[in-house]
């Protein structure tokens, strides 16, 4: 091979919902896009709000000069300014802009966190089941990934976190609600973590930071609040992006947001500053930067998503499935009839419904169904998911 091994590696064992995805696209060509239930991606299929559109529109109408030059790495003073009053409020502190980076959505905000904070072998640890991507996040920065199993209910195992420590952990990432099983952390749990992390750091001498990945945070059900990480640790960093709950997956817009108690404040934003500029990004998309200044507080409307649990869950349910119902996100993490989720979701295939294996998220014995879909998708997969299920009971 001409490619690198390790890029070798990861194709081989490639994301499982990105494997499922294009084993749909094969199914709607043979059967029609009609005739196959596709739940493997969480790609939004809610429109982005009406005032997305008018601002993107005003911007580009307005041509403005120098709209599209560089700026700083961190991004424009005046959006970062935005988004810290808005998170100022939710999460009950005072953020600056100053405590702000603007990113290429989560998913570069947590490489240019890890690019920043991370020496060769340092460790970092998340709760399993977790977003698979982790891993080669943490392995492109010379990084290893450790994964610590949480409860029956997805909820946080404490001891379990507090065990995985050693004097390489540099890191907990935690993702809540949770892709793939929409569960909350408690602010009881963050509490106890942030306990964790601050003996352990003492300890050992050494920070070990915590990550909250939160583009899930406004989709929530039942009233259900995500607490601050903030209020629970004060060496903890924030990542996000508006790709769920603006439904702008592509446009690629997110931000870092530090915590203003952090230690070493200064060092972790210069440091991400210029991690932001050798990964290549340089600096967030300029064009979607001042879009969602003018949007805070914004979201889709999430009452389709209530909808979608409601109508998923009762048919799983009179089906025989078991699950956890979820309080957030637009996913259930079903349990499979079979110990071998690759299969059952393999005979799943076979009823044309596409999920995916809980072994791909560190969760076997489980399968991930996305379900921001329309209503139609689901209520036809269900007369599928019966006669899977029933194929094993």
């Amino acid at each position: 091979m001409t490619i690198a091994k390790q890029i070798e590696g990861y194709m081989s064992s490639a994301s499982w919902i990105r494997k499922m995805f294009e084993e749909g696209a094969k199914l709607k060509a043979a059967h029609g896009a009609e005739n196959v239930f596709d739940f493997s991606l969480g790609n939004p299929n809610i429109q982005p709000p009406t005032a997305f559109n008018r601002k993107l529109k005003e911007l580009i109408e307005s041509d403005q000069p120098g709209s599209h030059a560089y700026m700083p790495n961190p991004g424009y003073p005046f959006v970062r300014k935005a988004v810290a009053a808005y998170l100022s409020k939710e999460h009950s502190t005072d953020i600056t802009e100053n405590e702000i980076l603007m990113t290429c959505g989560a998913a570069g905000g947590l490489n240019v966190i890890l690019k920043t904070i991370l020496d060769p072998e340092d460790e970092v640890l998340t709760p399993a089941p977790f977003f698979v991507e982790y891993r080669f996040y943490a392995e492109n920065h010379n990084g290893k990934l450790v994964t610590v199993k949480t409860r029956p209910d997805f909820t946080l195992d404490l001891e379990a976190i507090e065990a995985a420590i050693t004097a390489k952990t540099k890191a907990v990432i935690i993702n809540s609600p949770n892709n793939p099983t929409g569960q909350i952390y408690s602010e009881e749990s963050l509490n106890r973590l942030g306990s964790v992390l601050r003996d352990k750091s003492m300890e050992l001498g050494r920070t070990i930071y915590l990550i909250s990945d939160e583009p899930y945070r406004k989709i929530i059900y039942d009233g259900a609040k995500v607490p601050s990480i903030f209020k629970c640790y004060p060496e903890s960093i924030v990542t996000t992006s508006y790709s769920k709950d603006l439904s702008l997956p592509g446009e690629r817009i997110g931000y870092i947001a530090v915590n203003p108690a952090a230690s070493f404040l200064g060092d972790l934003i210069n440091g991400m500053s210029l991690a932001n500029r050798i990964l290549g990004f340089v600096n967030a998309p300029a064009l979607m930067q001042r879009v969602i200044a003018e949007l805070q507080g914004e979201t889709v409307d999430m009452t389709q998503y209530a909808k979608n649990r409601e109508l998923l869950c009762n048919g799983l349910e009179k089906c025989g499935y078991e699950f956890t119902k979820p309080s957030g996100a637009f996913y259930l993490f079903p349990k499979s009839p079979i110990a071998d989720d690759v299969a059952f979701v393999q005979t799943l295939q076979e009823e044309l419904i596409l999920t995916v294996p809980g072994t791909g998220f560190g969760g076997p014995g489980h399968f991930r169904i996305a379900f921001c879909v329309s209503e139609e998708t689901i209520i036809n997969a269900m007369p599928g998911f019966e006669r899977a299920i029933k194929k094993y009971r």
